[in-house]
Formats: C-alpha cells, sequence, structure tokens
C-alpha cells in the first residue's frame, strides 16, 4: 500500500507540473499563441499574426548576413588616417583605459599601432566611406545605414555571439529567429519561419566553429527553432522517402502518428506533444517546397552572374545570398547567414582579402536583386559580426603584415531596406577607432535587438514569455530603439 500510495503522489505531481506548464503556455501572450495556433492548423499561412502586432510594421522578413569572427572595422568601414603617422608607436593608456585583454595579447609588452594598409574612398550622395575592399557593397552606399558605434560587453566569440543572438553570454535562451518565429509565426506554411545557412570563409578556413544550439529555441515551444539547411547533399535530412515507401504512406503515417500525439496530449496535457506534431507536418510539406527553392534553374542567367562565380557552388556564401533572397520571397519570415573566416588574429591583410572576395560581390547582388523585385522596401538586411578588432596589431607587425584582437568598444554594422534611413553613417569614434566618441549615439546590441523588432511591428517590452517564475524577453531588462536611423 504505501508503495501504490507513493506512485499515486508521484503520478499527481507530475500532472501537477504539466498543468502548471500548460497554463503558463496558454497565458504567454496574444502574439505567440496566435502563431502557435496557425502552425497547427494548416495548411493556410498565418493570417491572424498581423492584428497582433503592437505597432504598424515597416519591415515584413529579415535577412541577416553575421559575418562570424569579427570583422575588422577600421580596414572595411572606418578610416583612420592620422594612424599613418603613429605607425609601431604604443597605443596609449589614455586609449586603451584599462580594457581587459583576450589571452591572446595579454602577453604582448607593447601594443603597435597597425594602420590599415588599405585605401578607402567615399561613395554615393551621402559620402559613405568604404575600403577598396568592398567596391560592389561601396555602390550602394545610399542605400545602407552605417552604425559605426556600436558596442558589446563580450570579447571572446562564443559568448559574444551567443549575446547577439539570444541577449544573454550564456546558452539556453531562445535566439531571436525563434524570437520571430514565436512572435509572429511564418507566411508560408511549407516552409519554416525561421531558416539559418553557413558557410565557410576563404579567409580562414578553420574558424571558430558554430554550434545548434546559436538558432535554438530555448525554453519557447521548439517549432520556433532554427532549420538549418545543410551545405552538401539533401538540405535537409530525410527529404525523400525511404525506399518502398511512397508520400500517401508516409501521409498516412504521420495520421497516426498524431492522432497518438493528440491521445497523449489530452491525458499529459503537455505542449511540447502539439510542438512535436507540428515539427512532424512541417518536414512532410518541405519535402516538397525545399527541392523546389534550392534549384536556381529558373532563375535568369543575368541575375546568377551578378551573385559572382561561387554562386553555383551549394553552401557558399553567394549561393547562400540567392537562397535567402528565394526564401524570403516565399514568406519565410528570418534568413540568416553566418559567414566564418572573420577571426583575423595573424595575416589580416591577405585573409581580410578573401572575405572580402566571398561577401563583398554577394551581398551587394542582394540588396540590387531584392530592390528589382520590389522587396527591399519590405526587408530588413542586417551585416556585422559579433564584434570588432584592435587598432594595435597581435604579433609582430610589418609594413605588409599585422594582426588584430577582439575589440567589443566599437564596432560597424550594416543595416539597409524597411524602415531604415539609406545613405546615414550613425555614430563616430576617435582616432584610435578604439572608443565610442558620440555617446548619445552609442548602439549596444540590445539597442540593435530593439530596433530591429520595432521595425517588424513588435514592442520589445511585450514579446515576452513566462519561465521560471519571471517573463523573459530578447532584450532581457534593457534595450533602447535606435530611432535616428529609422526613416
Amino acid at each position: 500500500m504505501p508503495d501504490a500510495m507513493t506512485h499515486r503522489c508521484r503520478v499527481l505531481r507530475t500532472q501537477d507540473a504539466l498543468n502548471r506548464r500548460v497554463f503558463l503556455s496558454s497565458t504567454a501572450g496574444a502574439i505567440g499563441s496566435t502563431a502557435l495556433a496557425s502552425l497547427l492548423v494548416p495548411p493556410t499561412a498565418t493570417q491572424a499574426a498581423s492584428p497582433g502586432l503592437h505597432l504598424p510594421a515597416k519591415a515584413k522578413r529579415i535577412i541577416y548576413l553575421f559575418q562570424s569572427g569579427g570583422p575588422s572595422q577600421m580596414d572595411l568601414f572606418d578610416p583612420k588616417p592620422e594612424m599613418d603617422k603613429r605607425r609601431g608607436e604604443d597605443l596609449p593608456a589614455s586609449i586603451r583605459q584599462g580594457q581587459r585583454l583576450t589571452t591572446m595579447t595579454s602577453g604582448q609588452t607593447s601594443f603597435p599601432v597597425a594602420p590599415s594598409i588599405f585605401r578607402f574612398a567615399q561613395h554615393g550622395q551621402s559620402g559613405m566611406w568604404f575600403s577598396d575592399l568592398m567596391p560592389h557593397m561601396a555602390r550602394h552606399a545610399d542605400r545602407w545605414c552605417m552604425i559605426r558605434s556600436m558596442v558589446t560587453e563580450q570579447i571572446n566569440h562564443d559568448p559574444a555571439i551567443t549575446f547577439f543572438q539570444t541577449g544573454h553570454q550564456l546558452a539556453g535562451r531562445p535566439s531571436i529567429g525563434s524570437w520571430l518565429s514565436y512572435g509572429l509565426g511564418s507566411d508560408n506554411t511549407d516552409l519554416p519561419a525561421y531558416i539559418v545557412l553557413t558557410s565557410f570563409g576563404s579567409g580562414r578556413t578553420d574558424d571558430q566553429p558554430l554550434y545548434d544550439r546559436l538558432w535554438g529555441a530555448g525554453f519557447l515551444p521548439t517549432e520556433h527553432q532554427g532549420v538549418r539547411f545543410r551545405n552538401s547533399g539533401d538540405p535537409v535530412l530525410y527529404l525523400a522517402d525511404p525506399p518502398g515507401i511512397t508520400r500517401d504512406q508516409r501521409r498516412a503515417t504521420l495520421d497516426r502518428i498524431a492522432a497518438l500525439n493528440a491521445a497523449r496530449r489530452g491525458l499529459m496535457g503537455d505542449p511540447e506533444i502539439s510542438a512535436r506534431t507540428a515539427q512532424y507536418e512541417m518536414a512532410f510539406r518541405m519535402q516538397t517546397s525545399v527541392p523546389e527553392i534550392t534549384d536556381f534553374s529558373d532563375e535568369p542567367q543575368h541575375v546568377i552572374d551578378a551573385y559572382g562565380p561561387d554562386v553555383g557552388r551549394p553552401g557558399s556564401y553567394a549561393f547562400n545570398c540567392l537562397l535567402a533572397r528565394r526564401l524570403s520571397e516565399r514568406g519565410v519570415r528570418f534568413v540568416q547567414l553566418f559567414h566564418m573566416g572573420w577571426d583575423h588574429h595573424g595575416g589580416l591583410p591577405a585573409a581580410i582579402k578573401g572575405q572580402c572576395h566571398d561577401t563583398d560581390q554577394a551581398s551587394a547582388a542582394l540588396l540590387a536583386d531584392l530592390d528589382q523585385r520590389g522587396l527591399l522596401d519590405e526587408t530588413l538586411v542586417v551585416w556585422g559580426g559579433e564584434f570588432g578588432r584592435t587598432i594595435y596589431s597581435q604579433g609582430t607587425l610589418t609594413d605588409t603584415n599585422y594582426g588584430r584582437d577582439h575589440h567589443p568598444r566599437c564596432f560597424t554594422m550594416l543595416m539597409a531596406g524597411a524602415g531604415v534611413r539609406g545613405g546615414l553613417t550613425w555614430g563616430a569614434t576617435d582616432d584610435y577607432c578604439y572608443n565610442v566618441v558620440t555617446p548619445n549615439q552609442k548602439v549596444h546590441v540590445h539597442d540593435l535587438n530593439a530596433t530591429i523588432l520595432h521595425l517588424l511591428g513588435i514592442d520589445h517590452l511585450r514579446l515576452t514569455f513566462p519561465y521560471q517564475g519571471r517573463d523573459f524577453r530578447l532584450t532581457d531588462v534593457h534595450g533602447e530603439l535606435v530611432t535616428g536611423i529609422l526613416s
């Protein structure tokens, strides 16, 4: 009898915990509830998400071109000609201000100033500065909004990328794409709301790794996690039915599994069971949608040519840029490209040339392609990495070679498209490109994320999810709109 009573108490405690989970999920907020409901009732695209917007949306979708590793802002976007006079001089302590260093340079006895060896010029009517490494992106100077005053607290790659993605340096919270999937749902029931594409750069082929948790759903329902397309073979695993299994048989199997899951949901009350069912259904629909969308044979030759010679190589940055446009065109809410190879601690001049060759033409072609199709005015394009690089050289400085360490105090991000002011350069840095000198224009990671949500019609203070006794949000307890960059 005591054993039976103990078992009954355990069952009741389990049921009670699940009931609390169901309650919290059901009260998570109208925006998220609407999106979840839409996923469980195919086949029409989400219709009810728009009425739940907090404010008028200027952007319908995002293409986020994340440059993993930390591009060097003073070699690409933020010229510092005064540094030519100070080549080899030690970085003044008054500029460094006791900043903590990474283990890569903490043992250096000197920090010699390494001016960029690349030439800069102004472009467009706005006169925006670009180095000669970015000639294609420079032609779109009047479309870009250049933020030179980005800051972060994170000085190492993993916490810095995690911070950009989730608003927290420790893993476990939902990524920005997952928050948008939860808040807005999808405009295409045959494709996920959040898709991730990755590519290896030619600048540094052994660059910092990427982890699946960077596009994970965290404590949100799991159907909001990003779906990563692979670089070789089938873009998504198990797209093809097993040998001897017809599509009708697969459909019947899914129906039976859904019935079992529904019965289990009724018994246990666990919302993750419904999330699992939604994922099974999405996978089934992707069997048709994904092969079609990754086949570029219907693209005009001039479009193919615009993205550059690498566009024909699956998994390249150029291929992924064109794929991002095709996905966005079909209603995918958030497409995120991760391009590795920007971590240039040594041999920067040669390595960064490779990275720019990977990204410059394709990034510019993406803007032009979106514009020609009438999509740029409703698509937000974001370009940038997790932090910047130091003006001082890591390792030996020569006339033709230098390296740069991580730098969180100032770096550059670019935005274009829906809702942002093209041709605007926002914020400024000191002569050493080491500190932001326009404090009223400083843009923290939380500020950037708050602004991205705003452009999609979401108040970052109101997009919340209850978890472990409090309401969480992407921007944690921080974040201010960068109103000066909004059109």
